[in-house]
């Protein structure tokens, strides 16, 4: 077990904010758990924990994607909080992830409450582009931006720094039954993520290379998943050229369809 300390506390306060108005804006997409959670290992100093969590938080979550006013658990705090629970408690990254769902949870509903209070602002930000007044405008927006990026700053710190005697506190208390609970609940989120992430993305003509995937990386022994990383860029790459040679053979195959109509 670790202490985070000030220092540490403030520096995941100013990441949590830059990645939570990347979250909020949905532009540089920094605000994915990978990214997230390995930032937040160089933070505490723990690299490694912060790649492991960073891997199982983002597969967890690779299903998970707002939708209109729809808002998922929140990735920044899911992030942040499975790598900070890991590294002070001790626990291993899949008990950690279980732990952490209070605080994405509650994030989710902070920025939902949020969407629902800046619809408010809705009839201003129509009158200011009604009358071209983009500084005021610019303002409105930046306005509503900074409150949400003052939040995530203020959650993290407090979640992570203030907190953490607390969270140590509550972790040591569980019996061992619970802690290898929640151990086997983080194991299983990163399936059920990559479970409804197929549910939209997979189609029946794609099924082979995802039986070939399977096998390649649960029965063949390798030293690390780089062989079956490879793997799927090669039949990414076969796929793609054969796709092009498809439609550029249905292009030539049009053309002479219609040389040969307009002979007869």
């Amino acid at each position: 077990m670790h202490a985070i300390t000030l220092d540490q506390g403030i520096m995941l306060t100013i990441m949590s904010i830059i990645v939570g108005i990347d979250f909020w804006l949905e532009s540089l997409y920094i605000f994915r758990p990978i990214i997230v959670c390995t930032l937040t290992g160089i933070i505490l100093g723990d690299l490694q924990t912060g790649l492991l969590a960073g891997s199982l938080t983002e597969l967890a979550f690779a299903g998970l994607t707002p939708a209109g006013g729809t808002q998922p658990p929140n990735p920044v705090l899911a992030g942040v909080m499975t790598v900070v629970i890991a590294y002070t408690t001790g626990v291993e990254p899949q008990a950690a992830i279980g732990l952490a769902l209070p605080f994405s949870i509650l994030m989710q509903y902070i920025i939902l409450f949020y969407y629902s209070t800046f619809s408010l602002f809705m009839g201003k930000a129509d009158a200011y582009a009604a009358a071209a007044d983009t500084g005021a405008f610019w303002k409105l927006n930046l306005l509503m931006t900074a409150i949400v990026a003052v939040t995530y700053g203020i959650v993290v710190f407090l979640s992570a720094y203030v907190a953490q005697d607390a969270m140590q506190a509550l972790v040591m208390a569980m019996p061992d039954w619970l802690k290898h609970g929640f151990e086997i609940a983080g194991g299983i989120l990163p399936a059920v993520g990559f479970g409804m992430l197929l549910t939209v993305m997979l189609k029946m003509q794609y099924v082979p290379y995802l039986i070939i995937g399977f096998v390649a990386a649960s029965f063949i022994q390798f030293a690390n998943l780089l062989p079956v990383a490879l793997l799927g860029t090669a039949i990414a790459i076969y796929e793609y050229y054969n796709a092009k040679q498809w439609k550029q053979a249905k292009v030539e195959n049009n053309a002479q369809g219609s040389d040969n109509s307009e002979g007869i």
